[in-house]
């Protein structure tokens, strides 16, 4: 169609016509004038619509399954994520029971010694360091800490307090080749003095080389000047192995620690001294020794002159030993009415014969 006058005209009389009718349609709402005409065309143009959305319909759903496929690998992503971090809470689970048992473990041992402590998490290790032993705590100066305070956990000893921070300290661990602290044996009270060999059993350099140790004894801090750095009786470890004396002035043993220095989690860092010295209050409950069976082997006379050797069960009951000897006796009496027993000959025992 060509850009004339005529078209232009008849463009503005359309618009003109379409304006007026949806003005009519607008103003007599449900009476409206054009009502029948859209109904008519409702009827005409139905059907066409219908076959028009059959037969785009499918691509139409083509690409709703694209969009419903975002949509579920969406939620699938969601769904994942909330496994994850259901799998991290149940992990923290088991993580927050382990760490309320070395909390309790950890509390009893500071009501044993009457020790007042601040508790803390490890929450690094010392490679940024140096080479020492060393972890850091998340526990400073705001919470109370202060430099060459005594630091233990559940099972003992673990450190000194070396460097304090606000929020943070640092702990050297007992295990370390500079850490020494003076011990006390709790079966002797042989005084000595620990020091750490890494990964190793801890040294320990009793004053007296004539110190009577065996593998098993244990040992506690001997305590410090004021309490600093060390308070007394926290458990250190158990004896392991102990050189001979040789003569020197002293002695010299090794301990395996209580602490588990690889395993640090829970610690407590004694912030309140004893009043008095808790001696070994604080160690470990020993083991109670498992009881050896004993097999008891009586040897009695036989009525033909042997002898006959019985075994009797182990801890048998007086009740029952009494009936078994009675029952020999009248056994005995019975072949010798004299009531004499016959004397067993040692060498017709062995031989199988009887001297005539």
């Amino acid at each position: 169609m060509r850009d004339t006058k005529e078209s232009r005209l008849l463009l503005v009389l359309l618009i003109a016509i379409a304006f007026a009718l949806i003005t009519v349609d607008i103003r007599g709402g449900e009476e409206s004038p054009v009502d029948g005409a859209r109904q008519a065309a409702a009827a005409v143009f139905g059907p066409v619509e219908n076959g028009v959305a059959s037969a785009v319909d499918p691509v139409g759903n083509a690409i709703g399954a694209i969009r419903d496929s975002g949509e579920r690998h969406d939620r699938i992503s969601v769904l994942e994520r909330e496994n994850a971090a259901l799998k991290a809470r149940l992990g923290s689970d088991d993580r927050n029971r382990s760490r309320i048992r070395q909390l309790d473990s950890m509390l009893k041992k500071a009501a044993n010694g009457q020790y007042g402590i601040k508790g803390a998490e490890v929450i690094a290790i010392g490679a940024a360091q140096g080479f020492s032993w060393t972890v850091t705590i998340d526990a400073g100066s705001v919470d109370g800490i202060q430099r060459d305070m005594t630091v233990l956990n559940g099972d003992g000893l673990v450190g000194r307090v070396t460097t304090v921070g606000p929020t943070t300290s640092t702990v050297l661990l007992a295990n370390d080749p500079d850490f020494t602290v003076g011990t006390r044996m709790e079966r002797t009270d042989e005084l000595g003095f620990a020091t750490g060999q890494g990964d190793q059993p801890l040294s320990v350099q009793l004053l007296n080389g004539k110190a009577k140790v065996r593998k098993g004894d244990r040992l506690v801090t001997f305590g410090s000047q004021a309490d600093k750095p060390f308070v007394p009786g926290v458990p250190v470890g158990e004896v392991v192995r102990v050189d001979p004396s040789g003569g020197a002035l002293t002695r010299n043993v090794f301990v395996r620690p209580y602490a588990a220095f690889s395993k640090l989690d829970i610690v407590g860092v004694v912030v309140q001294a004893p009043r008095t010295d808790p001696r070994d209050a604080v160690l470990p409950p020993r083991p109670k020794p498992t009881p050896t069976p004993t097999v008891t082997v009586t040897v009695t006379p036989s009525a033909d002159g042997g002898v006959r050797a019985q075994t009797g069960a182990p801890e048998q009951p007086d009740r029952e030993q009494d009936r078994d000897r009675e029952q020999q006796r009248d056994q005995d009496q019975d072949q010798d009415p004299g009531g004499q027993t016959p004397r067993a000959d040692s060498t017709a025992a062995a031989t199988g014969r009887d001297d005539e």
